[in-house]
C-alpha cells in the first residue's frame, strides 16, 4: 500500500527489508518499527499487490477504517480498497506485498478480498494466531523474513496456482507498465477476450482492464513522488494528456497529482521496496527524505525521516 498522509510531527521509521535468499518470487517485505511511539493516522491508497500487515507491537494495534468495515490488528488488504485509513499507536508492523496471481495461491481467497479489507485470522484460518506469536516472538527482522518466507513457500507448494495464462497475463500487465492491451494479451495465450475476462476476474478478482489501470497509476505516483512534473508524467504512463492522469489519481487517491507528488508514504517506499520506483531524484536526500544505511546482520536496515507537511 501506499499512504498519503503521516504522523503530524518528524516520526523516525526503522525499516529493514531481507536478505536476497529471502525472497520469493511474487511476493516481497519490509519490516517497520516507529521509534517514537506517537500515534498515526494515515490514508493509504490502492497498490497493485494484495497486502498482508502483520502488527507485531504491543498494546491495541493498528486500527483500520472503511466504509462500512472496521478491523484492528493484523489484516489482509485486497488490490483496490477504495478509502482506506489506519490510525492508533505502531510498534513493530511486518508488510508483505503479494502479486495478486500469488496472493490467490498463497491466501486463496483473492477474489473475495478485492475492494475490501479482511482481518489476518479470517484469511489465513486458525494458524493465524500462531504465526503472529513466532514473528513477534524472533530476535530479529532476519529472523522475522526466514521465518515468513518459509511459511510462505509451504503455502504456495500445498495449493494449485492460478492459471499459467492469467498469470501471463498479469506479468505482462506489470511488465508493460499497463500498457499491454487486453485483445493483444488474450491473442497470447491463445484465449477470447471474454474468456480471458472470466477467468481473470474470477481467479484475481478484478478485471485486466482494472488491473492495467492500478499498474498504470502506480507507476506514474511513483514518477510523480521522484519529481517529475505531471506533463511527463502524463506522457511517460500512457495518459492521453495531463487532464486524464489527473482524473485517475483523483479516481485512486481522491488528490491531485500534485499532492500525490509529496506523499510521505512514497518516500518510505521508495527504500522498502526500491524496485517499485521507476526513477530516482537526486535530490531526495533532503530533510523531506533521509536515509543511512545502518547495515546489520543479514538484512538492511535503513532511517527514514517523514513529515507530513513539506
Amino acid at each position: 500500500m501506499t499512504s498519503t498522509g503521516a504522523p503530524p510531527d518528524w516520526t523516525t521509521v526503522d525499516i529493514a527489508v531481507p536478505r536476497r535468499s529471502d525472497r520469493l518470487p511474487g511476493i516481497s517485505m519490509a519490516g517497520f518499527r516507529q521509534r517514537v511511539p506517537s500515534p498515526v493516522d494515515i490514508t493509504m491508497v490502492a497498490h497493485p499487490a494484495v497486502t498482508l500487515l502483520i502488527d507485531l507491537g504491543e498494546g491495541d494495534g493498528i486500527v483500520y477504517d472503511t466504509p462500512g468495515r472496521h478491523e484492528r490488528g493484523s489484516v489482509v488488504i485486497g488490490l483496490m480498497p477504495g478509502e482506506l485509513r489506519a490510525g492508533g499507536r505502531v510498534g513493530d508492523c511486518l508488510q508483505i506485498r503479494l502479486e495478486p496471481d500469488v496472493a490467490a495461491a498463497a491466501l486463496g481467497a483473492s477474489p473475495e478480498l478485492s475492494g475490501t479489507i479482511a482481518s489476518f485470522s479470517d484469511v489465513w484460518g486458525r494458524d493465524a494466531a500462531r504465526v503472529e506469536d513466532r514473528l513477534r516472538a524472533a530476535a530479529s527482522w532476519d529472523e522475522r523474513f526466514t521465518i515468513a518466507a518459509d511459511i510462505l513457500g509451504r503455502r504456495l507448494d500445498a495449493r494449485s496456482p492460478v492459471d499459467p495464462e492469467v498469470a501471463h497475463v498479469w506479468r505482462q500487465t506489470l511488465t508493460s507498465r499497463g500498457r499491454a492491451r487486453v485483445d493483444s494479451l488474450a491473442g497470447e495465450v491463445g484465449w477470447s477476450r471474454k474468456r480471458l475476462w472470466s477467468r481473470f476476474g474470477s481467479q484475481l478478482g478484478t478485471s485486466p482492464k482494472r488491473a492495467a489501470r492500478l499498474v498504470r497509476f502506480d507507476h506514474a505516483a511513483h514518477l510523480l513522488a521522484a519529481g517529475h512534473a505531471a506533463a511527463r508524467v502524463a506522457a511517460e504512463s500512457g495518459y492521453v494528456d495531463q487532464s486524464h492522469l489527473h482524473r485517475e489519481v483523483k479516481a485512486f487517491t481522491g488528490l491531485t497529482p500534485s499532492a500525490v507528488a509529496v506523499a510521505p508514504w512514497l518516500a518510505i517506499d521508495d527504500i522498502a521496496w526500491p524496485a517499485s520506483s521507476p526513477t530516482r531524484n537526486p535530490g531526495t536526500d533532503s530533510p523531506r527524505h533521509r536515509a543511512r544505511e545502518l547495515g546489520a546482520g543479514g538484512c538492511h536496515e535503513r532511517q527514514t525521516a517523514v513529515r507530513d507537511h513539506c
